[in-house]
């Protein structure tokens, strides 16, 4: 296995220059923060932005948003920060002999020895146990949602082991919370909410197929799996369907949500957000290079613009 040098102020290769956690955290909790990539924010806005959907368009197809739901959608935003940071922790944990084989991962604090197995087992704890106190907050069957996700979130870091498609894995667990906030607005779960699931999949599929070809040659080398390899040169042809079904599910969502529930104008707004969201990712299809690894990264990070597209069109739908 090929030694790991960790750079002299413990960095990880792939975060924001500059980011919050290598400037201004204490030192003693920035290698816990690295675990739980808060250094690389972009992981919890994509586990929240659904969570937002789903929640916009709860209250549009309801009519009502109250103090309640803003504490929804703040509840949402400290619990994606803290279960992506649970993932992540998870995911380094059971991936650490991977990640000191490739490149890109080597500088993670486990495969870097910034924490032992022992210690990101006990950050893993803490940071689920807190995200649970604020799930409680939540109505039943939101609760029971939220403790059903962690089957996903268990079982994602092992797929790229035993198939090609580990994105599917990703956008099923990254994308719960779209079901779960439609249920902790109305109470129970819906069909728009499950076309908005689907919506987020396909995305999930979008974004992290580009992501993913940043290490198809250390992949290759040590028998990771992923649609990144598995499309090779047809990538392009492959996230043009993610996106055709990313965009008609979330029409759908729409529709069956706002159509007759609110005004014509709301649906309306609400539609061109699907509009617009699709556009971004026709940009981003556009500008993709799968050989250029910054593009990629670059492409990825560009997500957390085209995922606030529809939050911004369901709240301005939500005034009408």
């Amino acid at each position: 296995m090929p030694q790991t040098t960790p750079t002299p102020d413990g960095q990880v290769a792939d975060a924001v220059k500059g980011n919050w956690v290598d400037t201004i955290a204490p030192a003693w909790s920035r290698p816990y923060l690295r675990l739980s990539r808060a250094d690389r924010p972009i992981g919890t806005w994509l586990l929240l932005l659904p969570c937002w959907w789903g929640l916009l368009l709860a209250a549009g197809s309801t009519g009502r948003f109250t103090l309640y739901d803003a504490w929804i959608g703040l509840g949402c935003a400290i619990g994606a920060f803290l279960m992506r940071g649970a993932g992540c922790t998870w995911n380094d944990i059971t991936d650490r002999d991977f990640d000191a084989q490739v490149a890109r991962t080597r500088s993670r604090p486990i495969p870097s020895g910034q924490v032992s197995v022992r210690q990101a087992f006990s950050w893993l704890f803490i940071q689920s146990l807190t995200a649970f106190c604020i799930l409680l907050t939540f109505n039943v069957t939101a609760v029971a949602l939220g403790v059903a996700s962690l089957a996903l979130v268990a079982v994602y870091p092992f797929a790229k082991r035993f198939t090609w498609w580990p994105q599917v894995f990703l956008g099923l667990a990254f994308n719960w919370g779209a079901l779960l906030a439609w249920t902790a607005h109305t109470g129970s779960l819906g069909t728009p909410a499950v076309a908005l699931y689907i919506a987020g999949i396909a995305w999930t599929l979008f974004y992290d197929t580009i992501y993913a070809h940043q290490d198809t040659e250390d992949d290759a080398l040590i028998g990771v799996k992923s649609t990144a390899r598995l499309f090779g040169d047809k990538t392009h042809r492959w996230l043009r369907y993610f996106l055709i079904a990313a965009i008609t599910f979330m029409g759908l969502a729409m529709i069956d949500a706002l159509a007759g529930a609110t005004h014509v104008l709301s649906l309306v707004i609400a539609l061109c957000g699907v509009w617009a969201f699709g556009w971004h990712l026709m940009w981003q299809l556009t500008r993709l290079d799968t050989e250029k690894p910054e593009v990629c990264l670059r492409l990825f990070r560009s997500n957390r613009d085209a995922g606030l597209i529809p939050v911004g069109f369901l709240a301005a739908a939500l005034l009408v």
